[in-house]
């Protein structure tokens, strides 16, 4: 499922048009984002949680070489399921 997939389900659940849901779709995608670059967790209850992770600068490995090399500190997303829909999934 992609993000017009998903406009379209929500359309057709919710009689709004194509152009609307598609609209909501990527209004909810970027607030989830906007809040991730802030550094702020986002609680989705029966769905999961995203939260930001601060990765620290570490030594690394040139695949090719084989050359050392120093991996710089970033920021990282992670998603963690509810266990609702990993019940789901197993269920």
């Amino acid at each position: 499922m992609n993000n017009s997939d998903l406009a379209d389900l929500l359309a057709n659940e919710t009689g709004a048009t194509k152009a609307d849901a598609r609209k909501a779709v990527d209004l909810i995608f970027l607030a989830i984002a906007d809040a991730a670059a802030k550094g702020e967790e986002v609680s989705l209850n029966g769905f999961g949680k995203f939260k930001v992770k601060d990765m620290p600068a570490r030594e690394g490995r040139n695949p090719a070489t084989g050359a050392a090399l120093t991996i710089a500190a970033s920021r990282k997303i992670s998603f963690t399921v509810a266990k609702a829909v990993k019940d789901k999934l197993n269920g």
